[in-house]
């Protein structure tokens, strides 16, 4: 009787153990919407993307294999000299353009993402246009970062002639062979690249502290006197660092620009950050209940946007991570990128259900004093990581035009996962990403046997997924793990 009892209560605890693992479902047939969303990413310009420098063949030869729409180019401030192409004001007998460090990155970039529908954003203005009460220096080495260059709040010609005419140059450089500067000298480029789209300056509610009337002047008069140049090119306004409601209610109110100008798409950002003094057993709660809050934020900004400006597209083309500020001078965990990773897999999902138009993970390339931990590059051994290898993942299986169907995972206590099927005329995919430090197990529909799965995690490291045949009825995900399964109709 007693081993009756133990072997009945055995069979009972498997049971109940059964019963609790979490169970995906999807409904194949029952369409929730059509996805409009591109996953690509951004290239900031800086000294590991320069020629022969470690980075730089890995990190381009990604870009061109990732082969992706609306990838964004910003050569930014903190490198003035890879930034900036007139660095001293003009005087009655000479300028100072200068595009021999700024050429070699753009073109290679330029060269990486031909025939794709890139935007372009030389966010940083020459700082000398800017009032301040001494002129600002910048390092003779252009590998030197410099956080200052950036200062003044108030251009010194209010009439932006000044401001426009120095873009109007520059683009004239790469997309019409050359440009007239301010004394009559012709420079020749012999460029002749194609601009789609046009992004006006970088996070302005923070660099520079512009007020959003000030940004929507700037935007006018920058977008007014380079449709000049590029008839055919859409713009992109704000790029913000911070998601404040009151620059989406005027810049997308048309009352509040000059008739004709074009409100094409908007861009804002987002990095889910650890804590202060927060060690990483304890990140995965804080950096996905802020990328939760965001969704939250993205859903009240597209109301805003379709109630003033309904054709408005979105590119969301900052979306990162963040370790605390204490581990920065650490060596980063390596299962710190799996969790970036995921994260980046729940910001596509969420992002997609919300009819976001582009989802733009931040950034190529990152290093040790550079923000190290957005890095989609291992700058160790310069081998695309676990971030890049989500993204492309994501980019080759699930295209604008796919179906989102309705999916869920029973017994997901505490949205420990995620997951989200797509169809389209190649077939059926379901993403699914582990939020969490810990290996779990899900079962899976019985029909999904025999599927094809690739599987970024810990095991998979700085090397691309391999698609193997699924041979159980359930799958078990490594801490931080995403998945992709594929199926034929």
């Amino acid at each position: 009787m007693k081993k009756f009892i133990t072997i009945n209560l055995a069979l009972i605890a498997v049971g109940i153990c059964n019963a609790q693992t979490p169970q995906l479902k999807v409904n194949w047939a029952d369409e929730v919407s059509t996805s409009i969303s591109t996953p690509t990413l951004q290239v900031v310009g800086n000294p590991m993307l320069r020629r022969k420098a470690a980075m730089h063949d890995a990190s381009f030869k990604a870009v061109k294999e990732l082969n992706a729409d609306f990838v964004r180019y910003v050569p930014w401030f903190p490198y003035p000299k890879l930034a900036v192409a007139e660095l001293e004001p003009p005087t009655a007998t000479k300028t100072s353009w200068d595009f021999s460090l700024i050429d070699p990155m753009t073109i290679d970039f330029l060269e990486a993402t031909k025939g794709h529908s890139i935007i372009m954003n030389f966010s940083t203005i020459p700082q000398w246009m800017f009032k301040t009460e001494k002129p600002v220096a910048y390092p003779a080495d252009p590998n030197q970062v410099s956080w200052a260059y950036g200062g003044g709040t108030e251009l010194r010609d209010s009439t932006m002639k000044e401001l426009t005419d120095y873009y109007v140059r520059l683009v004239s450089w790469y997309t019409k062979g050359g440009f007239t500067d301010e004394l009559g000298k012709y420079h020749k480029s012999g460029y002749h690249y194609e601009i789609p789209y046009w992004e006006v300056l970088n996070e302005p509610d923070l660099e520079h502290s512009m007020s959003p009337q000030t940004y929507t002047k700037i935007y006018d008069a920058m977008v007014t006197a380079l449709k000049e140049v590029l008839p055919n090119t859409k713009f992109v306004g704000l790029g913000l660092a911070y998601e404040k409601p009151e620059w989406f209610e005027y810049f997308l109110n048309p009352a509040n620009h000059k008739p004709g100008i074009p409100l094409d798409m908007i861009s804002y950002h987002c990095y889910a950050s650890a804590n202060s003094g927060q060690k990483f057993e304890d990140y995965e709660y804080a950096v996905f209940d802020k990328a939760e809050n965001f969704i939250n934020t993205v859903r009240f900004v597209e109301n805003i946007k379709k109630r003033l400006s309904p054709n408005t597209k979105t590119d969301i083309n900052e979306l990162g991570t963040f370790v605390s500020e204490e581990m920065r001078t650490q060596p980063i965990p390596a299962r710190y990128w799996n969790l970036s990773a995921s994260v980046y897999a729940y910001f596509f999902i969420e992002l997609t259900k919300n009819g976001i138009d582009v989802i733009g993970e931040s950034q190529l390339v990152g290093f040790p004093t550079q923000f190290p931990d957005v890095s989609m590059v291992n700058y160790i051994n310069n081998k695309p990581n676990a971030r890049f290898w989500v993204l492309k993942l994501i980019k080759d299986q699930i295209k604008a035009g796919s179906k989102l169907v309705n999916t869920s995972i029973d017994h997901n206590k505490g949205d420990d996962l995620l997951a989200q099927g797509f169809k389209d005329a190649d077939g059926k995919s379901i993403l699914l990403l582990n939020k969490r430090n810990k290996a779990l197990r899900v079962t899976l529909p019985a029909e999904l046997k025999g599927a094809q799965i690739a599987i970024i995690d810990e095991i998979s490291g700085d090397n691309q997924p391999v698609y193997v045949p699924l041979k159980n009825s359930y799958i078990d995900l490594k801490p931080f793990a995403v998945a992709l399964i594929k199926t034929a109709n």
